[in-house]
């Protein structure tokens, strides 16, 4: 099998999908399908195990789905429980209409877009001889069953994710996972127990590549998570029954009950969490600092050739400097462009940076309060580096979001829904999103 196409695959992108395979076997490879938004799988985090034969591109790959809660829970009437994927693209359904086959000419892309078309509105129709099922039952049946998917999709695909990533037990309590650190070899300890070593070793061998991802999305959409238990909690009481639908059956199945009081709780627990791992951070690197390691030397260097680039170029629209001196919290302050909403403002903004860089990328928080559909409540930004491995990138991007004045609307970059309804609303909603970023410079200056 010739390797060129895989490693294609390897750099697909999107808001929207990710893949991740490791250069020992590249044939294995994990892809992630956002759930698209409003459907009943918004912002879920599903995952998929994409095998590569000898015969790829002639024939397609197999594709196991592995967000099934251990094989007990069937998302869709095409995804089983059992990892199973019917799809006419990858030869595991026969559809009726031409051209729905594999041919070469398909890639991963095209699998995981149409995985992503199954996950619809009317997931209900998607069960063989159901396509036109639309009497009142039916109807009744469909939002039953999106009902379930979902809380489900919060339950299972959001949250379990975020708990098997931050190690959160059942009880709400954090479980450490292996070492602190990621030292290089030549910063190894020499006293450290063999035993000890070996373990830490095979723990940081185990291939999860979207632990990082998990994190800063979920920050990103933490609000509409809350939001979707809001709108649904008095419509699905706590102890109600899931409704089991026509074509399920043993083993294949979704069963359960709803529970979105003990899913709030564990919601605002991850954030917590999230927040508590990124001001570890802090100290981490204070430690990264004190060993004169190679990771806060290169970040030290970073900081510097930026600086003086600043400098260079005359760069006065924002500046930046390190928290008391540490590599690894980046202050950044950003003034507000000339003849903008945004003139006259000051805003302070902190960017703490992973021990594990460029491996776990950066987090960022808008500490001065900013009216800004790019900036969620709690300051969150959200962003998007082309180079995730460059501080300067970084640094650059977080202000092209913030002085981006006409962004193509996509609702999976929305952090702040109520200010994008707003700028993507009416004349009058435009000018009262406006008027309210306008505000916001203006209070900054007493911040």
């Amino acid at each position: 099998m010739a390797n060129q196409p895989i490693l294609r695959i390897s750099r697909l992108t999107s808001v929207a999908l990710a893949v991740a395979c490791q250069e020992s076997d590249i044939r294995q490879v994990k892809a992630l399908v956002i759930g698209p938004p409003e459907s009943p799988y918004e912002y879920g985090f599903f995952e998929f195990l994409v095998r590569f034969g000898s015969e790829y591109p002639s024939k397609p790959p197999k594709v196991d789905a592995k967000t099934t809660n251990g094989g007990r829970c069937r998302f869709n009437p095409n995804i089983y429980a059992g990892g199973k994927v019917c799809l006419s693209i990858l030869g595991t359904w026969h559809g009726e209409r031409p051209g729905e086959e594999w041919s070469p000419a398909q890639g991963l892309e095209s699998v995981l877009v149409s995985i992503q078309s199954l996950m619809s509105n009317n997931p209900y129709e998607n069960e063989p001889g159901y396509e036109n099922a639309k009497s009142a039952d039916d109807k009744k049946l469909n939002e039953a069953y999106c009902a379930k998917i979902r809380h489900e999709t919060l339950r299972i695909a959001v949250i379990q994710k975020l708990e098997d990533a931050l190690n959160i037990q059942g009880d709400g309590s954090v479980e450490p996972n292996g070492p602190t650190y990621q030292w290089d070899d030549s910063e190894e300890e020499d006293n450290k127990d063999a035993e000890e070593e070996q373990k830490a070793k095979d723990e940081l061998s185990k291939f999860e590549p979207f632990k990082d991802l998990f994190k800063r999305r979920f920050m990103w959409w933490y609000e509409h998570y809350m939001n979707t238990i809001d709108q649904n909690k008095s419509k699905n009481k706590d102890g109600n029954p899931f409704e089991k639908m026509p074509f399920e059956g043993p083993g294949n199945t979704m069963d359960g009950k709803f529970g979105y009081s003990d899913l709030t709780k564990r919601l605002v627990r991850i954030k917590d969490v999230i927040k508590q791992e990124t001001e570890g951070w802090a100290k981490e690197g204070l430690t990264l600092k004190a060993r004169e390691s190679t990771k806060s030397s290169n970040l030290q260097r970073q900081f510097e050739q930026l600086s003086e680039l600043l400098k260079q170029k005359k760069v006065y629209n924002f500046s930046i400097e390190l928290d008391n001196g540490n590599p690894f919290v980046w202050d950044i302050t950003y003034f507000g462009k000339p003849m903008t909403h945004l003139d006259g403002g000051v805003f302070k903004i902190r960017m703490a940076v992973s021990p594990r860089f460029p491996d776990e990328q950066p987090r960022v928080t808008v500490m001065t309060p900013l009216y800004h559909h790019r900036v969620s409540k709690e300051g969150v930004l959200c962003y998007f580096p082309n180079r995730h491995e460059e501080m300067k990138d970084h640094v650059e991007s977080i202000v092209r979001a913030l002085e981006e004045e006409s962004p193509p609307y996509d609702p999976r970059t929305i952090v702040h829904p109520e200010a994008t309804k707003l700028l993507w609303g009416s004349d009058a909603d435009k000018k009262k999103y406006y008027r309210q970023m306008r505000r916001s410079a203006q209070d900054s200056t007493e911040f």
